[in-house]
């Protein structure tokens, strides 16, 4: 059987599988089985837990579930909401201030927890009530949830970018850097049409006002004093201590990013024991086992899709369909342009876990190549997933939104997030023609790529 023949089979395996309902780890596993069964050593067989393991042992892999820890312990506790409502009393008289105390909240509270779902769920929870109870649009309220959730697989800590890491070889810690500047980016151009919007559905608001004496939330303007707004602060800045503790220990050259994370879990621990009295057995009991349950589905992901690359290796699966990429001779720029919308297709049916462990194998020798900075392409690659997480069929955000806010229309939810979409392709322009963006904050902490090996993490 040919290369060509097997990498097409081993891909229509793979696709039906999936499409059978089959859970994504036991997809990837029973696909890589069958064709070690089929295709590889009978003693191959043997040895498929050693490969896991193998694959496996990493050192950067063991801060996956301690900052799962750290994330579980702010999202179990009122962290998110106490972070929400600190955002929205400090920025009322802004234009659009609610929703940009939502894009501000989820930001923060996606660097403290790394987690999309858990930061869709921690301010969604509390934001897309009070955005609808002051006349926003539902659409644009869960759109701006959703959209603010996927920043968490883009600002570090990021478990998206553990992986990336591990798969491509690259610095951590540089990667970890990398990804700053683009989510401050995404930031400012969602918080810009937070204002945007606020000033069409207000214009809105006005007009049906004028014609039929329909009133509108939005049209009321709410103030707080000075002791309301310092008042918010002693439940917040604990946190923020935490956010910039752990940066600082990690980037100092202090502590290894698996030293940071479990740093990171144990101050997020002790944090909610002093600041919500969250120390109890029966209190820690739901986070420990939200940690447990979250961990143990990611290892088991990725473990299954190290074996999937593992198989598409050995059967130069991988090897000859980079070549074959090579051997098309697509210009620079339209290879990468090529790469990305595979990245927006496999996200119409994969997490980003998988993505990245699956393709990186194929695409990095190519743009590699073809001379294209390999931390670089780690952010263009992580934004394009984040889209992947709020369009769908998939669209883990969308869902997650869904279940905070059942009343929503799933439609609404969707084009609300759709304006999203868009700019998270607006930003992957920008860094494209820019590439600085990405690269410049890295080169400028720890050196340019060619620096000694000490400097990097």
């Amino acid at each position: 059987m040919t290369a060509l023949t097997l990498g097409l089979l081993f891909g229509a395996v793979t696709l039906i599988v999936m499409f059978s309902g089959t859970p994504i780890a036991f997809a990837l596993g029973s696909v890589a089985v069958l064709f070690m069964y089929g295709f590889m050593p009978a003693s191959a067989l043997d040895t498929v837990a050693q490969n896991v393991y193998e694959e496996m042992a990493s050192i950067t892999l063991l801060s996956i579930p301690l900052f799962i820890l750290k994330g579980a312990a702010i999202g179990k506790s009122r962290a998110g909401q106490d972070l929400y409502a600190a955002m929205h009393v400090w920025m009322n008289k802004i234009p659009g201030g609610l929703g940009i105390a939502n894009v501000f909240a989820c930001a923060l509270f996606a660097a403290m927890a790394g987690s999309s779902p858990a930061t869709c769920s921690a301010i969604g929870s509390a934001g897309i009530p009070e955005m609808r109870k002051r006349g926003y649009s539902p659409g644009f309220a869960a759109g701006i949830i959703a959209a603010g959730g996927t920043l968490g697989i883009l600002l570090p800590p990021s478990i998206t970018m553990i992986l990336y890491a591990v798969a491509s070889e690259q610095s951590l810690g540089r990667l970890f850097l990398a990804g700053i500047v683009p989510g401050l980016l995404l930031v400012a151009l969602f918080a810009t049409y937070a204002v945007f919007n606020y000033q069409r559905e207000r214009g809105r608001a006005q007009i049906a006002f004028k014609q039929g004496g329909t009133e509108s939330a939005l049209l009321s303007e709410e103030t707080f004093t000075l002791s309301e707004k310092v008042a918010m602060l002693p439940r917040v800045v604990p946190f923020v201590v935490l956010l910039i503790g752990v940066m600082a220990a990690l980037y100092g050259g202090f502590a290894t990013p698996s030293e940071t994370a479990g740093l990171g879990g144990l101050l997020a621990l002790a944090l909610i024991a002093i600041v919500y009295g969250v120390w109890r057995p029966r209190d820690i009991k739901p986070i420990l086992g939200a940690t447990l349950k979250e961990s143990t589905m990611l290892m088991f992901i990725i473990g299954m899709s190290l074996l999937f690359s593992y198989v598409m290796s050995y059967l130069h699966i991988s090897q000859d369909t980079a070549q074959w990429i090579v051997d098309l001779q697509l210009s620079k720029w339209l290879l990468l342009a090529t790469i990305l919308l595979l990245v927006i297709i496999l996200g119409f049916f994969l997490p980003p876990v998988s993505i990245i462990l699956m393709l990186t194998p194929i695409v990095l020798p190519p743009l590699k190549a073809a001379g294209f900075d390999l931390i670089w392409f780690g952010i263009l690659m992580t934004i394009v997933m984040e889209t992947g997480l709020i369009h769908p069929p998939v669209g883990l955000n969308i869902f997650v939104i869904k279940n905070i806010a059942p009343d929503i229309p799933l439609s609404d939810i969707i084009w609300g997030v759709m304006p999203f979409v868009v700019l998270m392709l607006l930003a992957v322009l920008m860094i494209c023609i820019y590439p600085g963006i990405a690269t410049g904050l890295p080169d400028w902490v720890m050196g340019p790529i060619g620096a000694p090996r000490s400097q990097h993490l």
